[in-house]
């Protein structure tokens, strides 16, 4: 009976520690509501960025 109880206990603690370390990573994912500060705020404003670039790109090379 003892060995059961402490192979649950290992294992409940392993579900605990996979399930806290998977929250903290989407945590990363989801809105903060703080203006974009976690992931996908930064690749937002990078995609952005990149979308303006190619624009002003494409319109340096219609003026040609």
């Amino acid at each position: 009976m003892a060995m059961i109880l402490g192979v649950i206990a290992i294992l409940s603690a392993l579900y605990t520690a996979v399930r806290f370390i998977v929250k903290a990573m989407l945590a990363e994912l989801l809105p903060d509501g703080n203006g974009g500060h976690n992931l996908r705020g930064r690749v937002e404003r990078i995609e952005a960025q990149v979308d303006r670039i190619y624009e002003l790109l494409i319109e340096n090379k219609l003026s040609r």
